[in-house]
């Protein structure tokens, strides 16, 4: 009898726990979803005749400018978070015939800036850097004196290119990594191609470096802390950093316009500059989640949008991991290229209309550059009876 009582009790006891446990992982659960679903914004509705009228626009533009029959990749126009248009053409493998789809991961090349851009602004927001750090105190390894974390983000630091100060110095049958810069930096001690902070000159390397900076402060890897920062919070499910060169072929090969296979070479080790894998959906959600006050501040969302270089006269400027296009009393023009190997695409952001345009190949192609035409469709924009230069490539 005594043994029934304690089996029944120890029993009860046993499902109070589970059911307890349970509970707490649902309540987890919710928790997290409610965080997730706090970073999408409240958009108005996109109506019907405002989706008609685009597509009839869009469709000729992306049959004569992007589509064409080499075409190759995705291409994606959404308006309030809500996709209008969009197409996947091509193969993601050439040799095996495998087909591309919007959920297949291609490289983003020079695009995966944004997102590294992104995840510093977010360490902001955090207060676990500050914009105006000079940067030996996350690298002390770091031989220049005064250059600040903005610096890098805008490419104003003057830190010479990688690609080219490794040229003579660097075994090309080894792969160099993040480290590797920042070593051969330490010990050359190449000089400044500019005093800090007087111009604009765009470099890979302070990308590599604000990777470095990412990895310091959250102490993980650069592809699991831009996981953590970036890609789950908005559910960016088919995106990733890269950091073994030696899988590249194997997840997303590129091709030469005759669509003979890139090899690897020794720079494809380097992420924050490029590295990262994604699609057009996933960009759109990182485009949407730059809207939300609660994945960006509204003071970050204002350091990130807005020029830094303006020495020279034009109409083509950086902000914070973005390209830029401004012209006085028009609307401003926010976007980035990429170009690696035969990987080529742009990414667009019309912060007024709230409207997001990608295109993506990982066959060689100039046409993806031509999206900036579309903003006319936006009005405001300064592309349309005006010799405005829009930055290629």
């Amino acid at each position: 009898m005594k043994s029934s009582i304690i089996y029944i009790a120890l029993t009860m006891i046993s499902i109070i726990t589970f059911t307890r446990c349970k509970d707490e992982q649902t309540k987890k659960k919710q928790i997290i979803k409610i965080i997730k679903e706090d970073y999408i914004p409240e958009f108005n509705k996109v109506n019907k005749k405002f989706i008609k009228e685009k597509i009839k626009e869009i469709n000729p533009f992306y049959y004569e400018v992007i589509g064409n029959k080499n075409f190759n990749g995705m291409f994606l126009v959404a308006k309030n978070g809500k996709i209008i248009y969009e197409k996947v053409n091509g193969f993601l493998n050439h040799e095996e015939k495998t087909k591309l789809k919007n959920n297949t991961p291609i490289h983003l090349a020079s695009i995966s800036k944004v997102a590294t851009a992104l995840a510093i602004m977010r360490l902001v927001d955090k207060k676990k850097i500050n914009l105006e750090d000079d940067i030996c105190k996350y690298l002390p390894l770091i031989p220049y004196k005064g250059i600040t974390v903005r610096m890098l983000l805008n490419h104003r630091s003057g830190i010479p290119y990688y690609g080219y100060f490794s040229d003579k110095i660097w075994d090309k049958n080894k792969i160099m990594t993040n480290e590797d810069v920042l070593q051969m930096l330490n010990k050359h001690k190449f000089p400044l191609n500019f005093k800090s902070d007087t111009k604009f000159k765009y470099c890979n390397t302070n990308f590599a470096l604000l990777a470095l900076i990412i990895e310091k402060i959250t102490e993980k890897k650069f592809p699991i802390a831009m996981k953590e920062l970036i890609f789950e919070p908005l559910k960016m499910e088919n995106t990733f950093i890269i950091g073994e060169p030696e899988k590249i072929n194997t997840i997303s090969p590129s091709y030469y316009t005759n669509l003979s296979k890139y090899d690897v070479n020794f720079l494809d080790g380097i992420y924050g500059d490029k590295n990262m894998y994604s699609t057009a959906r996933d960009i759109l959600k990182m485009d949407i989640g730059t809207y939300s006050n609660d994945f960006l501040s509204k003071a970050a969302k204002k350091e990130i949008y807005r020029g830094y270089s303006y020495e020279e006269k034009g109409t083509n400027n950086y902000a914070l991991g973005m390209r830029m296009v401004e012209v006085p009393n028009k609307k401003k023009y926010f976007f980035h290229t990429g170009w690696w190997h035969g990987n080529t695409g742009c990414y667009a952001t019309l912060r007024k209309d709230t409207v997001c345009i990608v295109a993506l190949s990982n066959t060689y192609t100039r046409s993806v550059y031509n999206i900036y035409k579309l903003a006319n469709l936006f009005k405001g924009y300064p592309f349309k009876n005006e010799k405005v230069e829009c930055y290629l490539p």
